[in-house]
């Protein structure tokens, strides 16, 4: 079976905007049943001019489109294990390149600042717990593990303990996380999960990149849902020009990270060179102090010597004034 990439950020929002998909593929990765699901998509738009000489036909005008990047909030009712039920705020963000670690964090911090995430009646209104999920492109330097799950741990410090209680003061300044790293997915399918994110496995595309071949089988029923619903992305035309405008669109990331590096690089040269340089001087600077010091005490040592010549000068006049004294109380024979 044909599907589209989820990979590309619209194709997985395509997916994510079905709620039932939806629900089923959050549900896989926090490992808790989601019985509601809000959506709201935080987006911004990049407008990319389509290159000329393309697979497709239309003049390089129409084919000009706003490429959509997109972060994904969700107020998730969730099935607890007593029978009831919580509300949380999930948070879904894709990257596919290490920079975007700073954007994390400061749409992280928002989602703390923001008072509209909270639940309940007035007057008894308490903050969502925040379960914030990454799906990284690339690797963050802990092998062998596609999904790691980072949870709150709470132990009373004493007897280090583990302290098995929900508590709304931690649950609503802590937040757990879940992070799949895609390219660790390689022939990785020892769970369900790891089953449903094979989606994200590279080794399975074709050779444009927008296409993943699959068998349905191969997935758990409860998924076969979201598999039927990136087969309906590759058969849409508009998806993929949008494919092909975010392949643009991720070049021109690389291009730029790579020349900040290449700039970062040359910039680090000079301030060796710099430093190395401003050494020199310093070493140049203390030599020419030292010269300068020794001058200084030749000149003294000179200064002294001249003045010892001139006392010895003027004591030397005054013998010879003694002298020619002296001389002059004898008389001539």
């Amino acid at each position: 079976m044909r599907i589209a990439n989820p990979i590309y950020d619209v194709v997985f929002k395509f997916m994510m905007e079905d709620n039932r998909v939806a629900k089923a593929f959050l549900s896989a990765i926090i490992q808790e049943k989601v019985v509601k699901l809000d959506f709201a998509s935080q987006e911004h738009t990049v407008r990319i001019p389509a290159k000329r000489g393309g697979r497709q036909k239309q003049p390089a005008e129409k084919r000009e489109i706003n490429f959509t990047v997109c972060r994904f909030d969700f107020s998730a009712k969730i099935s607890t294990p007593d029978g009831g039920h919580k509300t949380v705020l999930i948070e879904l963000q894709k990257a596919k390149l290490s920079s975007d670690i700073m954007r994390f964090r400061r749409y992280l911090g928002l989602h703390y600042q923001n008072a509209d995430n909270a639940c309940g009646e007035a007057g008894n209104r308490k903050a969502r717990q925040i379960y914030c999920i990454f799906l990284l492109g690339y690797d963050i330097g802990i092998p062998d593990c596609p999904v790691i799950r980072v949870d709150t741990e709470t132990k009373d410090v004493a007897t280090n303990e583990d302290v098995n209680a929900s508590n709304d003061f931690i649950n609503s300044l802590h937040h757990r996380s879940w992070i799949v790293q895609t390219n660790q997915l390689r022939t990785r399918r020892r769970t369900a999960l790891e089953k449903l994110l094979s989606i994200f496995d590279q080794e399975d595309r074709n050779k444009n990149h927008h296409i993943l071949n699959v068998e349905e089988k191969d997935f758990p029923e409860e998924y076969r849902s979201i598999i039927r619903r990136l087969r309906m992305a590759s058969e849409s035309e508009q998806i993929q020009i949008e494919m092909e405008m975010e392949d643009d669109y991720l070049k021109e990331l690389q291009d730029k990270e790579r020349e900040i590096a290449l700039r970062e690089e040359i910039i680090e040269e000079q301030g060796k060179a710099l430093e190395e340089k401003d050494k020199a001087l310093g070493e140049k600077d203390k030599t020419l102090g030292e010269k300068d010091k020794a001058l200084e005490e030749k000149d003294k040592a000179l200064g002294e010597k001249d003045k010892t010549i001139e006392e010895q000068a003027r004591e030397l006049d005054e013998l010879k004034k003694q002298l020619d004294k002296y001389k002059g109380t004898f008389p001539v024979v």
